[in-house]
């Protein structure tokens, strides 16, 4: 059987490189040579002005940046504490307990996933609502103060995060099911003739085989946190007083509302520079040999 000659090979790879290219490669170095340049973007580009690292300097010295930096950091923190437990924990249950129904408990878990974010926050925002908001009216029924929610500065974030678990769980929930089918049953008969109880088999089997699950969910659930933007675009706007912030929606406010297109390229290719550092972090951490 004749080899397949080089201009077949570069054929079979043409497609993928050039999608690649195009859509993920030339942006990131677009992104890197107008964070080099002072640019607004309400002139042509022909009128960009090469200005160095002062993009970057400016950046840095913006109160409003690193207030931006430090919620993005905990939106994505506070996200793994509450979304790791709660996926191992249902994917656990609905794993272990088939009763009838689970297909469509699952269903469901995974349903919100697939709804288009902005439509998401859409009807949250309905729902958080001070005024008319279903949850307050729940509140009212228990003689619970009415709660500002999106309004508040000490609830906002949390609000948002809640939203984020409601609609991403499922997706998390799934992975780590499919985890737990590629477990040799003959593990738990094992531990089981030794002796061992749910407990050990929970902290001494499970968690340790559902290492490269777990390793999946956390790299993609940090790489989407940090670059959460579609509920606070339509929710809050980074207020109330930053407190919602984040540096995806101020690289977007600093370029489509004062047309600073060179800092706002400075941002993003910071935020890339993080969310690829904290990437490759994770891979070393969870890097498994099985």
């Amino acid at each position: 059987m004749n080899k397949p000659g080089r201009f077949v090979t570069f054929g079979f790879l043409a497609p993928g490189v050039g999608l690649l290219s195009i859509f993920i490669i030339f942006p990131i170095l677009l992104t890197a040579w107008v964070s080099l340049n002072h640019w607004s973007m309400f002139t042509p580009p022909t009128e960009m002005q090469f200005v160095g690292a002062e993009n970057y300097a400016k950046v840095i010295a913006q109160p409003t940046f690193k207030k931006a930096i430090s919620n993005t950091f905990l939106y994505s923190a506070l996200n793994l504490v509450i979304m790791i437990p709660l996926a191992v924990l249902i994917a656990l249950l609905l794993y272990h307990f088939r009763a009838k129904g689970n297909t469509v408990a699952r269903t469901l878990l995974f349903l919100p996933y697939i709804i288009p974010p902005v439509a998401v926050a859409i009807v949250w925002g309905y729902l958080y609502s001070p005024m008319y908001g279903p949850f307050n009216e729940i509140l009212a029924f228990f003689h619970i103060p009415a709660q500002k929610w999106l309004g508040s500065l000490e609830q906002a974030m949390l609000s948002l995060i809640i939203l984020n678990v409601w609609q991403t769980l499922g997706y998390y929930v799934v992975i780590v099911i499919a985890g737990l089918t590629e477990i040799p049953q003959d593990y738990y008969e094992a531990a089981s003739i030794d002796g061992a109880n749910s407990f050990q088999k929970l902290t001494r089997l499970t968690l340790p085989l559902l290492k490269r699950s777990l390793a999946f969910v956390i790299i993609i659930m940090t790489i989407n946190t940090l670059q959460v933007f579609d509920p606070i675009y339509v929710l809050t706007q980074g207020g109330p007083a930053n407190s919602t912030n984040v540096v995806s929606y101020h690289m977007y406010d600093t370029a489509f509302n004062f047309g600073n297109a060179g800092q706002a390229s400075a941002m993003a290719f910071i935020l890339y520079i993080v969310v690829l550092f904290f990437t490759v972090l994770q891979l070393r951490l969870f890097k498994t040999d099985y």
